[in-house]
């Protein structure tokens, strides 16, 4: 853990939802028995206004890449950071979407699309660039067992195949990897009103592996179960399945709301810590004045809490608390905008934060250099100003500031996380006569370029 208009929030806004509940066109018949109507002839369901608007839903409605039964599409992130601690091995920490300091670098190219004929469906889109290789690292659930789960996936970030049920306003059935909807903010960050996501979205999950049934009880109503292998994993951790769920209303084209809800035994190798995890937003436009100097306003709202219980640890010491709220104004008919918000969190025992990729430290790894031991303190908090420039709703140019800070030394210092001489060792074990410049607080700048098709 993304259409004419995307209609789900969260991640990934979910393209066949709309295209799969879509009316269907047909040529107009000879005279004779008039064919009845059904479900599918109707309008899609949570797509009755423009939710465009709605952070981790944008894009434009027009697909350009649809030839028959496919929908395709393409989405290039090309993005520069700079941070204004200068690591020495440009090696940023603490991101899911930032990672090198004083380079232009590619996030991700991705190719793919919708597919849909006589009601079953399909999805594929590929991550070529960092992401390839960042979000494979942190998922700890391919050390258990063989057959390189982290290479076998690392190049898609969605596939999954389905049926559509023509029952109440639609059901979907899927079963493969799908976007992730905890958190608000949407895996590719050209559907975002942020590029760096505040720490409730980038410490929880992009994606699941698993099934899901997308059950569509009205216009307004979406209901929603998982059962997946994990907490953003492609295997399990230990001997249980992930179980969670989506609850999505939308009564009117101005007000959305979301909440998440998941449980699962997420710690590698100790099947008896159970997690439980809250993430709930509400989003609200409150201005759509096209004409007007500012075209559009809106706000996003998001609290998660969660708490890890048994196998050595209680909720009293090894919880989740956290927020992120935004505010967002478009000008000029939607071409300009500016967003300005950011969230914090308190997390002991560290078991949501992502590690500081310290002498190649991965989530199964772990490093000495920056523990995540039952108790451990972590709080942090962010902001994030950011300007787009849209000349088209297929591309954005960003600028953005961001500044974080963490309780403990977190974020890559001036001397860096990689020892002399490139990593040494096992990753993320000690290195004799050397440790890592951690500091508590990073600043930087953001621009990118995103596209997409």
């Amino acid at each position: 853990m993304k259409p004419v208009t995307s209609c789900i929030p969260g991640r990934a806004a979910l393209t066949l939802a709309t295209l799969l509940l879509a009316p269907m066109v047909q040529a107009q018949a000879p005279a004779g028995p008039a064919k009845p109507v059904t479900l599918t002839d109707r309008p899609a369901p949570l797509a009755f206004a423009d939710f465009s608007w709605v952070p981790g839903n944008g894009g434009a409605s027009e697909k350009p890449l649809s030839f028959g039964a496919f929908t395709g599409e393409f989405r290039a992130d090309t993005v520069y950071h700079h941070s204004f601690n200068h690591p020495r091995d440009d090696t940023i920490a603490g991101s899911s979407e930032v990672f090198r300091h004083g380079e232009v670098q590619v996030t991700q190219l991705g190719i793919g699309g919708d597919f849909l004929y006589k009601n079953v469906m399909g999805r594929l889109m590929t991550q070529f660039g960092l992401y390839s290789q960042t979000t494979p690292r942190n998922d700890a659930s391919p050390t258990r067992g063989q057959w390189n789960l982290d290479d076998a996936y690392r190049f898609i970030s969605e596939a999954y195949g389905g049926y559509h049920f023509d029952a109440l306003r639609g059901i979907n059935l899927q079963a493969g990897i799908f976007m992730s909807y905890i958190g608000l903010w949407s895996y590719y960050n050209a559907d975002n009103w942020t590029y760096q996501p505040s720490y409730v979205s980038s410490n929880t999950p992009w994606f699941f592996n698993g099934v899901r049934a997308q059950i569509f009880v009205s216009d307004t109503l979406k209901i929603e179960p998982w059962l997946v292998n994990g907490w953003q994993s492609y295997g399990r951790f230990n001997d249980g399945y992930g179980v969670g769920g989506q609850i999505l209303w939308r009564p009117t084209g101005w007000l959305s709301v979301v909440g998440n809800q998941y449980y699962g035994t997420d710690t590698l190798g100790n099947p008896g810590r159970r997690r439980v995890h809250t993430d709930d937003s509400v989003m609200v436009k409150y201005l759509d004045r096209p004409d007007g100097f500012v075209s559009k306003a809106a706000a996003s709202l998001t609290l998660d809490a969660g708490c890890e219980f048994g196998g050595g640890v209680g909720c009293g010491s090894q919880y989740f608390l956290g927020f992120m709220a935004y505010h967002r104004l478009w000008f000029a008919h939607d071409r300009l905008a500016l967003t300005v918000g950011g969230g914090a969190i308190t997390n002991p025992g560290r078991y949501l934060v992502l590690l500081p990729p310290i002498n190649g430290t991965t989530a199964a790894s772990g490093t000495p250099y920056f523990t995540a031991n039952p108790g451990d303190r972590y709080q942090a908090y962010d902001f994030q100003v950011a300007a787009d420039v849209m000349p088209q709703p297929f591309i954005t140019f960003r600028l953005e500031f961001n500044h974080r800070a963490a309780s403990v030394p977190y974020f890559s210092g001036p001397g860096g996380v990689t020892p002399p001489g490139g990593n040494q060792g096992a990753p993320g074990s000690l290195v004799d006569g050397w440790s890592p410049d951690l500091v508590k607080r990073e600043s930087r700048l953001t621009g990118a370029l995103m596209v997409k098709l």
